[in-house]
């Protein structure tokens, strides 16, 4: 029985005419741990609010934790004989880590493991005085990091501290935590494309967190940044395009394509991106945090707090875009607003769902007893010119079959698939939103670190795959 995790099975090629790498992410979906979809959304709902809450109490990164929705890469390290690793991709944190043999995990019973984790005996530590070690660290200063590693004052004052090692480093999230030091090795990511002094992080211990990460996000550790260190054509630029999932159905789906680089011919890409800049975050650098300026239900447009357009200097405000949180996340005077106009049109014609919202922990839901459903359009108005997204309609509004009265009825039920994320008052510290995965699939979305900005595609994810991959053969 698959997990119910997405496994995303890794392999890649170099296109040497577009300098890009295609990595297809496939997919297979469970819902036989959590018995029903009840469970299942419920499971994901809270998570999804946790990932969130974590980013806005100052946390040095959150970690995707959401059952179903996490997706998975694999590589492998070292050499003589290189070792396989596993690990989910990231782009709300900064970091390559994964655990190590030996290796033990506190809480993790009933959470899935990936692959065994490797023994790392051959690669090289890295020193305290190195960026690498700074940013593990956030930042402290290189004669800090000595002292901490035992270096003797002297060295320290002549600068002569390259035998002594970056001490351990912590890192805390929503419900798990693991200690973790740096060490650098080969890290193959194709038989044609070796990353030589690749650094990560190594974790003999951890707590409610069994499996990796391969972190995106903006910063120095980061896979992406290390790429571009090798290729800055590589690593200045990935998007991926996520195929449509359900939380009910139980079947392989198509590759959901992962590109880093440029596609298209002489670097260029289809001209159907909506285009939004990145915002940068003093306190949480690592964050692709881009403004949203509104948000409209049919023809009502809702405007957004003002702080979701921008990022002040303690680092409030802005949403991020995140490929590690399932369902978006919004601030409740803004989460109000909708739900109150998708009320006004759709619960006129069908009667709400309070058990299900219960169950679940989204809302609102409405039992879809065949009356005429009038399902708004939700899109997002991000800030620029030309940047409206237009989602399509299950990427916000899920519906399945509802299984009460001891199995002895079924009925059709709808959820909106947006969450509160609570009052702008507790948001301090953090973004003030998350566009999740969820409402992220069907479209291409690319990061654009050279011209600083993320961009939205509407794209047939599976066809878009194909189309690449076949450009190999």
């Amino acid at each position: 029985m698959a997990s119910p995790l997405f496994l995303l099975c890794f392999m890649l090629y170099i296109s040497h005419s577009s300098q890009m790498i295609l990595l297809p992410l496939t997919h297979s979906f469970s819902k036989t741990q959590f018995n029903s979809t009840h469970n299942l959304l419920k499971s994901t709902s809270t998570r999804s609010a946790a990932r969130f809450h974590s980013k806005t109490k100052g946390q040095e990164v959150s970690l995707p934790l959401s059952p179903g929705s996490d997706y998975t890469l694999s590589f492998n390290i070292g050499s003589h004989p290189s070792q396989t690793i596993t690990l989910y991709m990231d782009t709300g944190s900064d970091l390559v880590w994964f655990p190590c043999a030996p290796f033990e995990c506190i809480l993790c019973e009933g959470k899935p493991k990936t692959t065994k984790p490797p023994n790392i005996t051959k690669a090289h530590t890295v020193s305290c005085q190195s960026h690498a070690c700074s940013s593990a660290h956030a930042s402290m200063s290189s004669r800090d990091l000595c002292a901490i590693a035992r270096c003797p004052l002297d060295s320290i004052e002549t600068s002569d501290c390259s035998s002594f090692s970056c001490p351990p480093f912590y890192y805390a999230y929503a419900d798990g935590s693991f200690i973790a030091r740096l060490f650098r090795d080969t890290l193959s990511v194709s038989s044609s494309l070796l990353l030589k002094n690749f650094t990560f992080g190594c974790s003999h211990t951890a707590l409610a967190e069994p499996t990796g990460v391969a972190g995106f996000g903006r910063g120095l550790l980061s896979l992406p940044a290390q790429l571009a260190t090798f290729n800055p054509q590589l690593g200045n630029r990935f998007s991926y395009c996520l195929v449509s999932h359900s939380f009910d159905e139980e079947r392989v789906r198509r590759p959901s394509p992962l590109i880093l680089g440029s596609y298209g011919g002489g670097g260029g890409e289809p001209a159907a991106f909506a285009y939004t800049s990145m915002l940068p975050n003093p306190k949480h650098p690592y964050f692709y945090c881009v403004g949203l300026v509104g948000i409209s239900v049919g023809k009502q447009t809702i405007p957004a707090p003002e702080m979701l357009s921008r990022v002040n200097g303690r680092g409030d405000g802005g949403m991020v875009v995140d490929s590690g949180t399932t369902f978006t996340m919004l601030p409740a005077s803004l989460y109000n607003s909708v739900v109150a106009e998708f009320d006004r049109r759709v619960g006129r014609v069908n009667k709400r769902a309070s058990e299900v919202e219960v169950k679940t922990g989204l809302g609102p839901c409405y039992y879809l007893d065949g009356a005429v459903e009038v399902i708004p359009t939700v899109t997002l108005h991000f800030v620029g010119n030309y940047s409206n997204v237009v989602l399509p309609r299950k990427n916000y509004f899920y519906e399945f079959l509802d299984v009460g009265d001891g199995g002895r009825r079924k009925r059709k039920v709808g959820c909106m698939m947006l969450m509160n994320g609570g009052d702008e008052a507790d948001l301090s510290g953090g973004p003030w939103a998350t566009l999740g995965n969820y409402q992220q699939q069907g479209f291409e979305v690319l990061y654009d670190l050279e011209n600083q900005r993320v961009g939205f595609a509407r794209r047939q994810c599976s066809s878009l795959w194909d189309s690449l991959h076949h450009e190999k053969n």
